[in-house]
């Protein structure tokens, strides 16, 4: 799943812009659906059928759409005074402290996890995991051959740093050059995206978007696919300017939200209706949700505070939240526990990522990037 880190609506590190605080607060929407949606996945045994919150794993081709909205936001009139290594040491200094302290937790917790689930782990040494753990650190993804848990995860011991792979390389194409297109070509580039996205939707093997975390030919084509419309389409609809204000914003756009990732798999086995509906959330209905969300900045109340909450959180809680739900899936398969079974026990790791996450924001996230800040980029200001 893509960071909500890198959909953030301002850049703290850059000169002040008014905040977008309803895509903050949708952000945070996003990333605890993502939280529910692997937890019920742990009781699904695989089966797409099955799956509570059944599009929950779209939340990652809204963050990806997100993201190119405020990297435009942000970036696209600042080009003349500002290189690319100044660019990618702010996204650096944006993501990374965050990333490291995953592949730290998850290497801290991969000792509750049952070999019976993961026979891989009973016989990877101790080294093996430091050394995974260290090129997870730098975000050099592993092929199957050096993965350590048999899941085929590029980053296995955080298994959703895979989004963050692929969010930087958007990030790297925007700055090397696609940031220069016109609107127009910019327009051709997202539109022949899409057209690969509802492709692998409608003509694919499993007629949705699941996968993007394996180093292989097929990982690597639903990864590009993934975020190449949405993030170029996020970038597309700031620069046009596209706003619409509805009043009660950031209920209205949770709603939607929730509601394209918690509805049930459509089509059974005609594979091609689930995609043509998850193309229609991503190609449409998703865009439709920031164009809503970007219309109000002006919000106040109990509403602005809740949206600030869970925009800050957003982003630890997606990149930390994850070792949980491997020890969770354990508990879960071992013990052959049902949804309704395992819901108290659900609920408590829902939490315990909530604080986890809130810890590692305030200890941690927001003080590295402020000193990082300092070191690297005090020469550019």
């Amino acid at each position: 799943m893509t960071s909500p880190a890198a959909a953030t609506s301002t850049d703290a590190t850059a000169p002040a812009k008014n905040h977008y605080v309803i895509l903050d607060g949708l952000r945070g929407v996003a990333s605890l659906m993502v939280v529910v949606f692997h937890l019920f996945e742990a009781h699904a045994g695989g089966d797409p059928q099955k799956q509570i919150i059944n599009h929950g794993y779209m939340a990652v081709d809204f963050f990806f759409l997100l993201s190119g909205f405020v990297i435009a936001y942000a970036y696209d009139e600042r080009w003349a005074g500002m290189s690319q290594w100044d660019f990618y040491k702010r996204r650096l200094v944006r993501l990374q402290p965050m990333i490291i302290m995953g592949g730290l937790i998850g290497a801290a917790l991969i000792g509750f996890q049952h070999f019976s689930i993961f026979p891989k782990l009973a016989t990877v040494p101790v080294w093996q995991i430091l050394a995974v753990m260290l090129l997870g650190f730098v975000m050099i993804p592993l092929p199957p051959s050096l993965e350590i848990r048999g899941w085929g995860e590029i980053y296995p011991l955080n298994g959703p740093a895979w989004s963050l792979f692929y969010e930087y390389i958007a990030n790297i194409l925007y700055a090397v050059g696609l940031r220069k297109l016109s609107n127009r070509a910019l327009g051709v580039l997202v539109a022949l995206a899409g057209l690969a996205m509802v492709h692998l939707l409608v003509f694919g093997a499993r007629g949705d978007l699941i996968g993007g975390w394996a180093l292989d030919a097929n990982g690597v084509r639903i990864g590009l696919t993934r975020v190449m419309f949405p993030f170029f389409a996020g970038v597309l609809l700031m620069r046009l300017g596209q706003r619409i204000r509805v009043k009660n914003a950031f209920a209205v756009c949770s709603l939607l939200l929730i509601a394209a990732l918690a509805l049930p798999r459509f089509g059974g086995p005609a594979l091609w209706i689930n995609g043509l509906y998850e193309a229609a959330c991503v190609l449409l209905l998703f865009p439709l949700i920031v164009a809503i969300g970007a219309g109000e900045k002006s919000v106040d109340g109990v509403a602005v505070r809740t949206a600030r909450f869970f925009g800050d959180l957003s982003y630890p809680l997606y990149i930390t939240h994850y070792p949980l739900i491997y020890i969770y899936t354990c508990w879960v398969v071992d013990q052959k526990v049902g949804p309704a079974q395992g819901a108290l026990v659900g609920a408590g790791v829902l939490v315990a990522a909530v604080a986890i996450a809130y810890a590692c924001l305030k200890l941690y996230d927001e003080p590295a990037r402020r000193w990082l800040a300092g070191k690297l980029l005090a020469r550019g200001r």
